[in-house]
This record gives C-alpha cells, structure tokens and sequence, in this order.
C-alpha cells in the first residue's frame, strides 16, 4: 500500500527528525537520499523504517521499506529535488578514544561537521569528539556532508579538556610549530570554530600549539584544516 497522507505515522516522524530538538529527544536521525541508505545498508546499520518513493525499484530494500507517493516526498524531502528514499536510523554515541581523535570546539557549522567525520573515517582516526558549541553531526546537512561515514565514523561527546584521550595538540594558524607527523602515543588533534577559534582558557589546557604549514593566505577551513592535519599525522603510517 501507497502512503499518501501527510499525518502517517512515519511521515510525521521523518519531518520532525529535520528538528534538532525531535533528534535530541528521540536518539535518532533522518538519512535522505538512496546513496546514504545505501551506505548504511553497507555498514550493517538497520533502520527503523525506510520511505521508499511510489516506483522506486533500487537497493536497499527490505520488510522496513514503506512505499510513499511522489507528490508526499517531494513535500517531506529537505532537499531542492526531492529525494527517493528516507530513512530513520537510531544515533551513535561512544566514548572519546584513541590513539588518534579529532576534538571540534565551537565548530558551528553543520556541513564542517560531517567532511571532518568523513576526512577522519578515510584516514582512520579513531573518534570525532564534539565539544560545546559544535554541530549536531545528526543534523540533515551533516549527514550529508558526511557521504556515509556518519554510519562508520565513531563520535563523541566531551566537556572539557580533560575528557580527550592523550596528548591534546591544538591546531592554531601561525602559533607554534608547524604540524608534522607522525606524532607519538595517543594523541587528539583539537579545533576550533573559523570566527572564534579557540579560546584561550583552552589553549592553555593544551598539551601543545601547532599550525599547518601554509605557502600562501592566513588560515584554512576547520575542514580542510582536520583533512590536511589527519593526512599529515598518518602519512608516514600510511606508507
């Protein structure tokens, strides 16, 4: 049977999950787009339910998909052309680990949130861990972002400092020493918002200040920046 009615159930829940306070609420997120689905479908992650547009024939399909008409997913769907497939999927939180994390601090934007998880999934990091003030990596735009990686990647949460594994290396253009791997031990590499940066009661719980060896301009995006700081920190392992 075709779901045609805007008040279905699984409707109201897939409009209300694009609300952070619903995905805070609730412990779960909505994944638009058959590549997503599919990525989860890849990792083994299992929705509650996946809405499927009225004649979609591609994969994943399963007992949770649910057939919806063309007209009502174009209705429901976030993007500018609507999607073919939604699905509901429970969020994942761990703990802060190592050897290598990724610490956001203040990092506000939702499209960084989701390239750095995937920068730290392709490059093996650990964990991604969020400090106050950053994203939520649940929110439509990171997941995303993120191609994929939101349902392979590890996140986590902290609030403070001392919660992130091992030495605590803050990424700060033109301070320090410039970043050069790989590093010893368990370490995380710590940014900060592009406006703000870090602020200083956090530097000064740091472990160590480095910068990204630049030819040219004052700083990078926070996402380039984790991107090209992970490449650097594990390209020596990577060989």
């Amino acid at each position: 049977m075709t779901i045609t009615s805007p008040t279905n159930k699984h409707i109201l829940e897939a409009r209300r999950l694009t609300r952070s306070s619903a995905r805070h609420e609730s412990g779960r997120f909505v994944a638009e787009g058959e590549d997503l689905n599919e990525a989860a479908a890849a990792a083994g992650t299992a929705a509650h339910f996946v809405l499927c547009a009225e004649g979609h024939t591609g994969a994943p399909a399963s007992k949770d998909s649910i057939e919806v008409s063309a007209a009502l997913m174009a209705k429901i769907s976030t993007l500018g052309s609507s999607s073919r497939m939604i699905g509901v999927y429970d969020q994942s939180w761990h703990a802060p680990a190592g050897p290598l994390a990724v610490a956001l601090w203040g990092v506000r934007d939702p499209g960084n949130i989701g390239t750095i998880l995937r920068s730290a999934v392709a490059f093996g990091a650990s964990s991604v861990v969020l400090g106050p003030g950053s994203a939520d990596p649940y929110s439509p735009k990171a997941v995303r972002a993120s191609m994929g990686a939101i349902f392979t990647g590890t996140l986590a949460r902290c609030g403070s400092i001392a919660e992130l594994p091992g030495q605590v290396v803050a990424l700060v253009p033109g301070a320090g020493k410039a970043l050069a791997g790989p590093l010893e031990g368990t370490v995380t590499l710590l940014l900060g918002g592009e406006r703000e940066g870090l602020p200083q009661e956090i530097l000064e719980q740091c472990h160590d200040i480095r910068h990204i060896r630049q030819l040219a301009g004052d700083s990078l995006n926070v996402a380039m920046a984790a991107t090209v700081a992970l490449y650097e920190v594990t390209r020596m392992a990577a060989g």
